[in-house]
């Protein structure tokens, strides 16, 4: 039973890996678009399928990764740290990229990468946590993606600027090696915890002690079903906002300065979400909690159709403060909260491989939207899909409900 409390140094590092695994690897990718284009050329729709590219890898690791755990229960510390630190090298390598082929090639690697490392960081961290404060752990982990968002919009001027034309490969350099840093330091606290020898019973309400089959669980509308079809659609629709807002605002002529500075309003902004949201979730464990900051994510998003520059950034600041960290950190708490130990880490790389299959048809229909009808349009779509996710959320909140009613009459 994990017996330390959320706030320790294992959270730390685990949030500074995720500056990396979150904010510096994946969501880095759209500020940096405009110096890509103008030195490896391409249309914004074309550099936008880069990211289904990364994001296809994202889902081949998710799925890759439950077997890989099942072989191998006792060396998830082994694999987490060779995957940290070659996340960090594959960051470097992309730097050097001189076709669109060297480019899709490390995304696509990055991507694999980072969803072991997501799911396996997560688990190494929450195992130690005691469960009443693992909704909190879990937004104080989470956050670290926003404090990468954060840094990478204060540097806008020196990776999107037309003067700085190698601007964007220091940048992933400089992130590579934070990376291996950030890496030892997490091997380091969790080898000198001990993590590794916690036995961990199953908690919160056990569906069988023994096997489970994650799929039928995940899969059935009774239990977590609308839940994964929330996550899934978050996934599509913020991906579309997140690879196209930077383009969007370059487009408009905004100067990079103030580009960076609205994008570094989402990472500052996700900063209190993680903190907020872990709060919320751990009071409230509801989908009706997480439906609430999906909603507001939704009306932040469609400020851009106003085309007026207030009321995009106060959007995207509101996307950053409500909905940015929200929708994983409380998937991440909920299924912990009401799955077998057992099959948590199965049970997150799944729901993780739904969310990256919605971030690999993002992208996609991202682009083909850019393509017809503008860069505003396209990031304009991401709050149709904000909303189907708000409204699934809900849903998974009723089923919750109702299975608190069948329980108390039991």
């Amino acid at each position: 039973m994990g017996t330390k409390s959320a706030c320790n140094w294992m959270t730390l590092w685990a949030s500074m890996l995720f500056v990396v695994i979150l904010g510096f690897s994946r969501l880095s990718y759209g500020m940096f678009l405009p110096g890509i284009q103008r030195e490896l050329g391409g249309s914004y729709g074309q550099l936008g399928i880069l990211n289904t590219v990364n994001f296809i890898g994202y889902l081949v690791g998710t799925l890759c990764l439950p077997p890989l755990i099942a072989r191998s229960p006792d060396r998830k510390h082994v694999i987490n740290r060779l995957t940290c630190l070659l996340l960090a090298f594959a960051m470097i390598g992309s730097a050097f990229s001189e076709t669109f082929i060297q480019l899709g090639l490390w995304r696509f690697s990055i991507g694999l990468l980072s969803a072991f490392a997501t799911v396996l960081v997560l688990s190494i961290a929450m195992d130690a946590i005691r469960p009443a404060e693992r909704g909190v752990a879990s937004g104080l982990i989470w956050l670290g993606g926003s404090a990468g968002i954060l840094l990478t919009g204060l540097f806008a001027p020196f990776t999107i600027d037309p003067s700085h034309l190698q601007g964007w490969r220091y940048a992933w350099v400089a992130m590579g090696v934070f990376g291996l840093i950030a890496a030892f330091g997490f091997e380091l606290v969790t080898q000198k915890q001990g993590t590794a020898n916690i036995p961990q019973p199953t908690e919160s309400k056990p569906h069988d002690q023994g096997s489970v089959n994650v799929y039928r669980l995940l899969l059935n509308p009774k239990e977590f079903l609308f839940l994964i079809a929330s996550y899934f659609f978050f996934g599509w629709g913020y991906i579309i906002y997140f690879t196209y807002l930077i383009p969007y605002l370059v487009s408009k002529g905004i100067p990079s300065l103030y580009a960076g500075l609205i994008w570094s309003g989402i990472g500052f902004a996700g900063l209190f979400n993680g903190w907020i949201g872990g709060k919320a979730i751990d009071r409230w464990p509801s989908g009706y909690t997480l439906a609430a900051g999906l909603i507001l994510g939704t009306i932040g998003v469609s400020g851009v159709i106003t085309d007026q520059m207030f009321f995009t950034a106060w959007g995207a600041v509101t996307v950053g403060l409500v909905s940015f960290l929200t929708p994983p950190l409380m998937t991440t708490a909920l299924l912990r909260r009401h799955v077998p130990h057992s099959a948590y880490a199965a049970c997150l790389s799944i729901a993780t491989a739904f969310f990256a299959l919605g971030q690999i048809i993002g992208p996609i229909v991202g682009a083909v939207m850019v393509d017809w009808y503008g860069l505003q349009f396209g990031v304009a779509s991401s709050a149709l899909f904000l909303a189907i996710a708000a409204a699934l959320a809900g849903l998974y909140g009723q089923q919750q409900r109702k299975q608190e009613i069948r329980d108390l009459q039991l």
